[in-house]
Formats: structure tokens, C-alpha cells, sequence
């Protein structure tokens, strides 16, 4: 019986909008104005902590990463009570969970994060168990978050599926050894980049295509 493995923002839960809003809000502490959605985008699917050391080398900020860290983090947590979940996302953990299959998610953003946006969606009952930023040296598109994930479920990675929604998630997967789900975030990068090409099963059009009843047909069937 696989186990299946889920990033969070942009899989499970609609919280880009809310990272970006955290972002620009950070960076306008430190008095960078003007940060876009476009330039949002390029940091979907890279962790918190990878994305915040490219802004601040590309910017000139002289605070530290941990502070930046912290800035974010806070912000963030501000706005994740209004985090939603997307629907087809939620019937699929519950058909997983009701056959027994092993759950577990794995994010690149930090442990309060992850349960505040957990909590607020309701999915803490479903998904209990979680890896974050904060666990592994790397973030994606190294697979250190999806192998502590198999670890933490003492699951062969061979025996794991992954559900991303990004490039950085999907070649991630491939690092590990996992087959892969890939759900591409609107807004986001191309799904038809070469980064996507090793997922196993792609839903092009993201979340209004996904289909949960062939996904988990997909995942249980071990092609």
C-alpha cells in the first residue's frame, strides 16, 4: 500500500496569495516597494527560507535570514486564518485516509506555518503528520523533505507517492525516488517545462481538472 506525500502551499491549500502578501510586506519593512506577483511566482515551490536568501542578495538587505524569517513568518501567520483548501484536494485525502493509506505532509514553510493553515481548513484531523522547512537541510528541488517524509513513515521512498504542484516539488520527487502527482498552481510557471516532465500523472490544468476518483486510481495502481 503506497503512502502518499503532499506539499501544501498550492496543493492543498490556496495560500500563494497569502505568501505573497507576507513578501511584500517583508520586503516593504526593509524598504522595498513595488514587489510583484510576477516576481512571486518565480519563487513557487521554493522553500521560505531559499526564496528569502534570493531576495535579500538580489535587494541589498543587510538583516539577517533568520530575521527575514521571522518578519515573514509573522506576517504570514496575520493572514492564514483565511486560508482555503481545494475541494478536490480535500475529497481525495479522505478517500486515501478511509483505505488506510499512510499521510503525510511535507512543506517547505515553517512548523507554525503548516499548522495554522492545517488547523485552519480543518485538514489537522485528516493530516496530523507533517515535515517542514525547519527539519532538513534543503529545500526543494533537493528531496530532503520528501525523504525525511518516507522516514518518518518508514516507507521505502520506492513505496511513496508525491502530490506537488510545482517544478521545484516534481523534480524534487524524481531526486527521491518517488512517483508523482503534479497539480500546477495557476499563475505559476508553465506546467509544460521540463521540470514537469517526470511526473507521472499531470493534471495541465491544474486544480479545475484535477480529479481525485483517477487520481487515487493513478496512485493505488503502482504503473
Amino acid at each position: 500500500m503506497p503512502a502518499v506525500i503532499f506539499d501544501l502551499d498550492g496543493t492543498l491549500v490556496d495560500s500563494e496569495p497569502l505568501y505573497y502578501e507576507a513578501g511584500r510586506r517583508t520586503l516593504e519593512r526593509y524598504g522595498i516597494a513595488g514587489f510583484s506577483w510576477e516576481e512571486h511566482t518565480q519563487f513557487i515551490g521554493i522553500g521560505t527560507r531559499e526564496t528569502l536568501e534570493t531576495l535579500r542578495e538580489r535587494y541589498g538587505i543587510e538583516a539577517p535570514v533568520e530575521e527575514l524569517l521571522a518578519v515573514k513568518n509573522r506576517h504570514y501567520l496575520e493572514l492564514a486564518a483565511t486560508t482555503e483548501i481545494f475541494p478536490r484536494m480535500r475529497a481525495f485525502v479522505e478517500r486515501l485516509r478511509a483505505a488506510g493509506h499512510p499521510l503525510v505532509v511535507a512543506s517547505g514553510s515553517s512548523r507554525s506555518a503548516i499548522e495554522t493553515a492545517l488547523k485552519a481548513t480543518g485538514l489537522d484531523a485528516l493530516l496530523p503528520v507533517y515535515v517542514s522547512a525547519e527539519d532538513v537541510g534543503r529545500g526543494k528541488p533537493e528531496p530532503d523533505v520528501f525523504l525525511a517524509a518516507a522516514r518518518l513513515l518508514a516507507v521505502d521512498p520506492g513505496q511513496c507517492v508525491v502530490v506537488e504542484d510545482s517544478g521545484p516539488g516534481v523534480e524534487a520527487a524524481r531526486r527521491a525516488g518517488m512517483r508523482c502527482i503534479a497539480v500546477p498552481y495557476a499563475g505559476g510557471p508553465s506546467p509544460d517545462g521540463e521540470l514537469f516532465a517526470s511526473a507521472g500523472l499531470l493534471f495541465r490544468g491544474g486544480q479545475p481538472e484535477f480529479d481525485d476518483r483517477r487520481a487515487y486510481e493513478w496512485a493505488t495502481s503502482g504503473s
